[in-house]
């Protein structure tokens, strides 16, 4: 239980560059996912709200409830880094989808930006939040002896 509470909440690059570029990247990837895809989710084009694909053929309101929570909380979370590997993860899900089969014979150019928040989202689930987080302030705070 231990290893699991370390490795969802421990990160730490060793430098403080480091650590301090993670955040910067962090935030502005979070920002960046709710100001283009998450904003979406609350205007009306033609009287209606954004139609969010059903490639895996979900219930509809467990694939909007899940695409509008990867849109619109999971960024805040992402920010300050509260538990951040572990947030991630609906948001890694739903633009993997989006990579893989919603947009798989669509061209490069369309392809792309599902394919880059899907890269950046693994860096964060592989790295971390890094020092700079709630995540570590948490681990460092309760879990160190």
């Amino acid at each position: 239980m231990q290893e699991l509470v370390r490795w969802l909440l421990y990160s730490d690059l060793g430098k403080t560059t480091f650590n301090a570029a993670l955040l910067v990247f962090r935030v502005l990837l979070a920002l960046e996912l709710f100001r283009v895809h998450g904003l979406k989710k609350f205007r009306l084009e033609n009287g209606q709200h954004e139609q969010v694909p059903n490639p895996l053929h979900l219930p509809t309101a467990l694939n909007q409830s899940i695409a509008t929570l990867s849109d619109t909380v999971v960024p805040f979370l992402i920010m300050p880094g509260i538990l951040t590997r572990l947030v991630v993860l609906p948001t890694l899900g739903v633009t993997a989808i989006g990579y893989f089969v919603v947009h798989r014979k669509d061209s490069i150019e369309v392809r792309d930006v599902p394919y880059m928040y899907t890269l950046s989202l693994l860096l964060l689930l592989v790295l971390g939040p890094g020092s700079f987080s709630v995540d570590h302030y948490l681990f460092t705070r309760f879990f160190t002896p």
